[in-house]
Formats: C-alpha cells, sequence, structure tokens
C-alpha cells in the first residue's frame, strides 16, 4: 500500500477499473478513465491538446483525488509536485495531471508484476536549491 492513499480511495479506484493487471500499460486505464490527450481539429484549423473525458468520471475522480491525498501525505510525491511547480514552472494543474498518470502507471506496474509499493524504486529527483 502507499501512504498517503486511503482504503476507500483505493477501492473507489478498484470497483471502477477492475482488475489492473488485466491493463497492457498506464496508459490503456488513462484511456479507460478518460485521461488520455486529444486534440480538436479540422481542415486547417488546428485545436488545442485537452484532455479527452471520454470515460469514466468516477474513475477520474478517484485517481484525482487520490493523486491530491498522496502530494499532501507522501514525500515522494510531494517532492514530484513541488519539483514540477518550482523548478519547471509547471502549473499546478498540470503537475496534478502529470502525477496522476504517474499514479496509474505505478498501479498498473505493481498489479501486473504482482510486488508491494517500494518507494525507492520512484524516480529519484534532484532536490531543489533554496
Amino acid at each position: 500500500m502507499i501512504k498517503g492513499i486511503s482504503e476507500i480511495s483505493l477501492a473507489g479506484i478498484l470497483g471502477e477499473a477492475g482488475n489492473l493487471s488485466g491493463f497492457s500499460h498506464g496508459n490503456s486505464l488513462l484511456r479507460h478513465a478518460g485521461l488520455h490527450l486529444a486534440e480538436a481539429s479540422s481542415g486547417k484549423w488546428k485545436g488545442q491538446i485537452v484532455i479527452s473525458k471520454r470515460g469514466r468520471s468516477r474513475l477520474r475522480r478517484f485517481l484525482y483525488l487520490a493523486t491530491m491525498s498522496l502530494v499532501r501525505n507522501n514525500p515522494e510525491f510531494k517532492a514530484f509536485h513541488t519539483n514540477n511547480v518550482k523548478v519547471k514552472k509547471m502549473k499546478k494543474m498540470k503537475s496534478i495531471m502529470k502525477l496522476v498518470g504517474k499514479l496509474v502507471r505505478i498501479f498498473v506496474g505493481i498489479a501486473r508484476r504482482n510486488e508491494a509499493y517500494c518507494p525507492n524504486k520512484v524516480k529519484e529527483i534532484v532536490p531543489l536549491a533554496v
């Protein structure tokens, strides 16, 4: 279990997504939730790239809430978010959405390999120069 995620959030994610080991990659779970990127364009007109929202809305909500909880309570995700916002100058919501993708990939990897969460396997971040 990942420190910072409640059992209710985890149950909601598993209830909406089903068996996570059935997904080939985290990106397929993102597509199932409707969190993949889509572009609205027609002919010569090129639109913006946005989140498609064509998927399970409750799964999106549970993933968002779990990520927000991780950013507040988990040191690894808190460091990722701080690095995204302060160093990479990313907007806060864009950073959260990026971390949702990271969380989904971690979940699918854990389920497919049938192993426990190890914070040492999460990519190391260079500390901020304060």
